[in-house]
């Protein structure tokens, strides 16, 4: 069994680094024992969403019930012949996460099947699903069960799932209204409605919930302190760009990092994390 487990592993890792340079690069920052099961989270997260936003020439909703169905079946069988899933399992059963941070997820990508738009309300909660609860998969690897050090950075992990997942909608506004017939800003839900006026309050949600967010990283165990922070610094610089912008740049164009500035601000959190010792 070890070798299928090494090759789940592998796969899910392949999956990430195939969909996303910049989170593949943040979590080669961390210690090689948290590298794996984040892999497995992701790769998990990324098939859920490939389902809903691409997977256009198919049924998605038997495809995306079939996936629950397939997940929730792992999980209770410890095994999977979907190797994405038999590590997502593995991950689920060693760190103790909560089958509500799963079902949360499942949900709200479920509301991409129906939904185009979100009143606050179910806004709210697909914010918690699509990526809050994310956070906390992830956390509990980081503090490698500790409730007591999970409870404690729980709410900045929160904060920091939140505040990356509405800088995504903000950079990809395009894309979403023309490849996906969506638009996530609160209360907005048709394209006329789009304006300066409404990014600004979203911007100003991202601004409070990154400056809570940077106490909970500073906080986190140094193995995967140096990750998040730089991810952390990436999507700052990444929300400092949208917010030059105007919602109609914004449409017309998706805002980018290059990848010599990210490599500049990995080499800035190495040397605020490994050398400054920033707590």
């Amino acid at each position: 069994m070890q070798i299928y487990h090494d090759v789940s592993y592998k796969t899910s890792k392949k999956l990430t680094q195939a969909y996303s340079t910049s989170f593949s690069f943040g979590i080669k920052a961390f210690s090689h024992e948290y590298r794996d099961p984040i892999y497995a989270i992701y790769g998990f997260v990324r098939i859920a969403d490939e389902i809903v936003d691409t997977f256009h020439n198919y049924n998605k909703e038997e495809l995306f019930t079939k996936f629950r169905n397939d997940t929730n079946d792992a999980i209770k069988n410890r095994i999977s012949t979907n190797p994405v899933l038999h590590a997502f399992q593995k991950v689920v059963h060693e760190y103790e996460i909560d089958q509500e941070y799963i079902d949360a997820f499942l949900d709200s990508m479920e509301m991409d099947l129906t939904n185009s738009s979100y009143k606050r309300k179910s806004y709210d909660k697909y914010i918690y699903g699509s990526a809050e609860v994310v956070g906390f998969m992830c956390l509990r690897v980081f503090v490698k069960n500790d409730k007591q050090k999970f409870e404690e950075l729980k709410e900045p992990a929160r904060l920091l799932g939140s505040a990356f997942q509405k800088v995504n909608f903000l950079r990809d506004i395009k894309s979403d209204i023309e490849e996906r017939g969506r638009i996530y800003l609160p209360n907005v839900d048709q394209f006329f409605q789009l304006n300066d006026e409404n990014k600004k309050s979203l911007e100003l949600e991202i601004e409070s919930e990154f400056n809570e967010a940077l106490i909970g990283i500073m906080k986190l165990p140094i193995g995967v302190k140096l990750g998040v922070y730089s991810a952390f610094l990436y999507y700052q610089r990444l929300f400092r760009k949208i917010r030059g912008c105007t919602i109609e740049e914004l449409s017309e164009k998706r805002v980018r990092v290059s990848n010599l500035y990210k490599f500049m601000l990995f080499l800035k959190g190495l040397w605020e994390v490994k050398i400054l010792n920033l707590t």
